[in-house]
Parts: structure tokens; C-alpha cells; sequence
């Protein structure tokens, strides 16, 4: 078991922040300047714009996966959401400028009957960072509540022991000091159907 690490959140944001440049901490207006002459009926974002946005974000990656080099923290990111809603256009977005010897995607398949016996957060924690690096998850733990209760591959039971679990579990890895960030990626029916198409 990883010895836990003892790092202050508040430092930690700090330092984070103190490689800012002031535009990225602009989130609503660089929304504005992307939609700059679009019509209500074709919000298409400004190319040029969003290129050079794009480019400022992913420095501060790179200056995100540095400090988390040296610093020895461990850092996990999930991607969930409905499908066709992003997830795979974020993430290459997220990981492209990144070294990959720091950064790693984890895009599990469905599980083995092995994995199936184990207990269920066990395949996903067997891809959880070292020291020093960074692993994105395309999906995680959360199919359980989502995909596999719907698809019909878990059982009732399995997803109830899924919604008291997953509060305990996810504690236990903060308090270990891995930094746990979670974003949801949703889009309208109509959207997903034309994007299916």
C-alpha cells in the first residue's frame, strides 16, 4: 500500500494557479470572443480564436505535467458522458502536447470473467498513477451506475452496492493524496442523434 502523501490542496491550487496568464482564468469571455460572429442558427466557434486559446491551454498542461513531475503527485482524470457527446475529441485535446511517459489513457474493454469475479473497482485501480504521472480515463467505476445498469449487465443488487461503494471508494483515494478531477460531458438527444448519423 502507497504511503499516504501529504499535500497541501491549498498549496496545491496556488501553485497551479501562479502559472496562469489571466486569460485562461477568463473562461465566459473567451466564450464570447469564440462565438464572435456566429448567428444564433450556426454557433460555429472562430477558428483562429479558438487555435489560439487552444495553445495557451495546453501550455499550461505542459506546466501542469512538469509540476506534477517534480512534485511526485498523482493526479486522476475522468471523462464520462453520453455518448457522442466529446469525450474522445477532449481527451486527444487534453493529452496531445503532453509527454507520454507522464500521461497515460485508460479506455478499458469490457471486463474478463476474471475481472468479473474480482472485486469491481479492482480494474480500474491496477491503471492508477505513479508518482509523478497523470492517467485519463475514457469512462471508469461510473459504468457501473450508467452503461452497465442500463445495458442490463449489472444486476440491481450490483448497481445498489455500486451507489454506497463508490462514496467510500473515491474518499479513500484523495485522502491518499491522488488528485481526482471528474467532468461530465452531456449533450441533447437531438445533437447525439444527428452526430450518430
Amino acid at each position: 500500500m502507497s504511503q499516504p502523501v501529504d499535500h497541501d490542496m491549498t498549496a496545491v491550487l496556488e501553485a497551479i494557479d501562479h502559472y496562469s496568464d489571466g486569460d485562461v482564468n477568463q473562461p465566459q469571455e473567451i466564450m464570447v470572443k469564440l462565438q464572435e460572429g456566429c448567428s444564433n442558427k450556426h454557433k460555429r466557434l472562430n477558428k483562429k480564436v479558438y487555435e489560439k486559446e487552444l495553445a495557451k491551454l495546453q501550455t499550461e498542461l505542459v506546466k501542469m505535467q512538469y509540476w506534477v513531475k517534480v512534485t511526485g503527485f498523482r493526479m486522476i482524470i475522468l471523462f464520462e458522458g453520453r455518448d457522442a457527446a466529446g469525450k474522445g475529441g477532449s481527451i486527444k485535446r487534453l493529452t496531445e502536447p503532453l509527454n507520454p511517459r507522464g500521461c497515460r489513457v485508460v479506455a478499458l474493454g469490457t471486463p474478463s470473467e476474471r475481472q468479473k469475479s474480482q472485486w469491481y473497482f479492482q480494474r480500474y485501480v491496477e491503471h492508477f498513477p505513479s508518482a509523478g504521472e497523470i492517467v485519463v480515463f475514457d469512462r471508469s467505476w461510473y459504468n457501473r451506475a450508467g452503461v452497465e445498469k442500463v445495458m442490463g449487465f449489472a444486476t440491481r443488487e450490483q448497481a445498489e452496492q455500486f451507489y454506497v461503494s463508490c462514496p467510500q471508494f473515491e474518499p479513500m483515494l484523495v485522502q491518499d493524496g491522488i488528485l481526482l478531477l471528474k467532468y461530465w460531458f452531456s449533450i441533447n438527444d437531438d445533437e447525439q442523434e444527428k452526430r450518430f448519423q
